[in-house]
């Protein structure tokens, strides 16, 4: 399932891939998702608060309705961080 079905700007993601080649911007992003689980990616207020605050880290005004997309992307996505699978399948739709 494509992130454009969503509604998520392809420039978007562009721009933040770009950003996210910055080892600094990196660094920071991994500090903000370290020790975040399957279930806190399931909690639309913690997600809704992660994308607040790597949209800060990444430079990036999201406007409310850019936020909603990614947040029902990633709740759609039912990521679990420390699955091996879901990292790569992600991997492959970013690509």
């Amino acid at each position: 399932m494509s992130y454009q079905q969503y509604g998520i700007d392809p420039a978007l993601v562009e721009r933040v891939k770009f950003k996210m080649k910055n080892p600094e911007v990196k660094e920071r992003i991994k500090m903000l998702l370290q020790g975040v689980t399957k279930a806190d990616l399931q909690n639309t207020a913690k997600v809704t608060r992660l994308i607040g605050l790597a949209a800060g880290i990444l430079g990036e005004k999201l406007s409310g309705n850019q936020t909603h997309q990614i947040l029902t992307f990633i709740l759609a996505q039912k990521i679990d961080p420390n699955n091996t699978f879901h990292l790569i399948r992600l991997w492959s739709i970013f690509r």
